[in-house]
């Protein structure tokens, strides 16, 4: 049963999907309980600044080298050294492991001596100098995460594709099992730097989880360590364009620390909590549905079949469609509950419940586009075209800091844009508000990223199926309105029957409205014949059948 668990094979992109939208829910929910405990522990305040700043510096190696480097490139090039012949596919991924491995030890080392400077004059330039040192001291030891996430990626790249799914979607759900470890049973013996130990221990699960289940997949470890690798100088060469577009949108996430970091205690950490809360679909929808569908691009792009790369594409941007408008439309409606339930405990307060759910109504705005750009940037990836999407990132990344600054000088003083912010967001009697402008930022560049993406897809492509993808949005559409009319009426006639100071009352309140929401949206759908569920329901029938034959 151990060896069958780690061979198994997904056999459609919408089953891998659904696999792996599974495990990051289950990923999401145990995010969604350390950032309960996080807030129940700290609050908003000081402590946990200090820890969202530290994180900043090595998720930025992480998010440029691994996730915007060798996670983009590697499947495309190990799918043509596959096709022609099988060892050099395994000689190609030993070589990038080594070399990719020494290079990333040697950039945490260097950034390492350098981070007190990057501390106080880049990240977190408002903290005091108590806080700039410990600060420092926590990024020191989280810099041995993205070491282990960069052996991560090469086997999860091989899993992905063997379409060993199931296996690979663990992975997240270990990472945040360690965080969680970390904040339970370090953090009361090493304080604030057992958040840290937590995050090193996740990664450290992370790549572990996997390592059996690319073995059965044919890999075995050479010691091969070769700088002139034909297939390791065009990685880097693909990577180059790709990390430097990375490498802009985690500055962007540096500046709007940096930013956040100049005005009230718990500014950070606000937007932290809200940020993650939208991360929640955008993971669970946009991202397995990228990730599903990428392999599958990359063998039919290598393979000359256009007719087949257009078919899944239109499939899979249709079904995103259809699970990310009605997602985002109902956390808008019930931004207020969520942060209550998950996060209004302990130390975090009334003001910070506010504040929280008030960012997360502004990242609403943008959940569908940046749902939409982990797919749209893997398209030009599968025929490796990395730099188109990074030169549309870079605008993005530039349009959203001067968006940022913009948007907290002008909620920074009593205006029209202020006061309109304030009366539509319920933000009544908080003195100070200004935060609330990065997430407002944040959304627009995504929806201005989107539309370029897809401008420049059209170009490169030619048509990709407009007919049916607009027709699926007005069908989509008109349900997720009848949705959101039931869910706020829900919402406003249980109000006055449950008591609202209580967790259970809000709990409550909240999964009936959910729960009526959902339920017409999916009878909407039906009624107006939207093939989207056909699909999906076809495909998990397809998996279950194929697996019994």
């Amino acid at each position: 049963m151990f060896n069958r668990f780690f061979n198994s094979q997904t056999k459609t992109v919408t089953f891998a999907a659904i696999l792996l939208g599974a495990s990051a829910l289950i990923s999401r929910l145990l995010g969604l309980i350390r950032d309960r405990l996080l807030a129940g522990r700290f609050g908003a305040g000081e402590e946990l600044d200090i820890y969202f700043a530290a994180f900043r510096i090595p998720d930025f190696v992480y998010g440029i080298f691994i996730m915007g480097g060798i996670t983009a490139v590697f499947l495309p090039i190990f799918s043509e050294y596959f096709k022609n012949k099988e060892k050099g596919a395994w000689e190609f991924a030993n070589n990038l492991l080594n070399c990719f491995l020494f290079l990333l030890v040697l950039i945490c080392g260097i950034l390492a001596l350098l981070t007190p400077f990057i501390i106080k004059h880049l990240v977190a330039p408002g903290f005091s100098q108590q806080a700039q040192e410990t600060a420092v001291l926590l990024t020191r030891i989280m810099f041995l995460s993205p070491v282990f996430f960069g052996l991560s990626s090469i086997f999860s790249g091989i899993l992905q594709y063997f379409n060993r799914f199931l296996v690979y979607s663990l992975a997240p759900v270990f990472y945040n099992l360690g965080i969680i470890f970390g904040i339970l049973f370090l953090v009361p013996f090493f304080g604030l730097y057992g958040l840290a130990y937590g995050v090193v221990l996740g990664a450290l699960f992370h790549w572990l989880i996997q390592i059996p289940a690319a073995r059965t997949s044919g890999y075995k470890y050479s010691p091969l360590f070769n700088f002139n690798y034909p297939g390791l100088i065009k990685s880097f060469k693909l990577m180059v364009p790709r990390t430097i577009g990375a490498a802009a949108y985690h500055i962007n996430l540096i500046v709007i620390t940096a930013i956040a970091s100049t005005l009230t205690v718990g500014s950070i950490a606000v937007f932290n909590f809200s940020n993650n809360l939208q991360y929640i679909p955008i993971g669970l929808i946009g991202s397995s549905f990228a990730l599903a569908s990428f392999p599958v691009l990359s063998r039919a792009w290598s393979l000359g079949i256009k007719e087949k790369f257009l078919e899944v594409f239109s499939s899979t941007f249709r079904q995103i469609l259809f699970l990310i408008i009605p997602t985002s439309l109902l956390m808008f409606i019930l931004r207020a509950q969520i942060v209550r339930i998950i996060l209004g405990t302990g130390q975090f307060g009334w003001l910070e419940t506010r504040l929280t759910a008030a960012s997360l109504g502004l990242f609403c705005l943008g959940i569908f586009a940046s749902a939409f750009i982990p797919l749209l940037a893997r398209v030009f990836y599968s025929f490796q075209d990395t730099k188109t999407p990074v030169g549309i990132g870079i605008v993005s990344v530039i349009l959203n800091i001067c968006l940022s600054f913009l948007f907290v000088f002008l909620l920074g003083f009593s205006n029209f844009f202020q006061e309109f912010m304030i009366k539509i967001l319920k933000l009544q009697n908080i003195e100070t508000i200004t935060v609330i402008g990065l997430p407002l930022a944040l959304s627009i560049s995504a929806i201005v990223q989107f539309f370029l993406l897809l401008i420049f897809l059209g170009k490169k492509l030619g048509n990709f199926d407009l007919g049916g993808i607009w027709l699926s949005f007005k069908k989509v559409f008109l349900a997720a309105v009848l949705m959101a009319v039931f869910t706020y009426f829900t919402l406003y006639f249980t109000a006055a029957f449950i008591n609202a100071k209580t967790f259970l009352g809000i709990f409550l309140q909240t999964l009936l409205a959910g729960a009526i929401g959902i339920s017409v949206y999916i009878v909407a759908a039906v009624l107006l014949g939207s093939p989207e569920i056909k699909t999906i329901k076809s495909s998990v029938l397809e998996q279950f059948s194929k697996n019994k034959d």
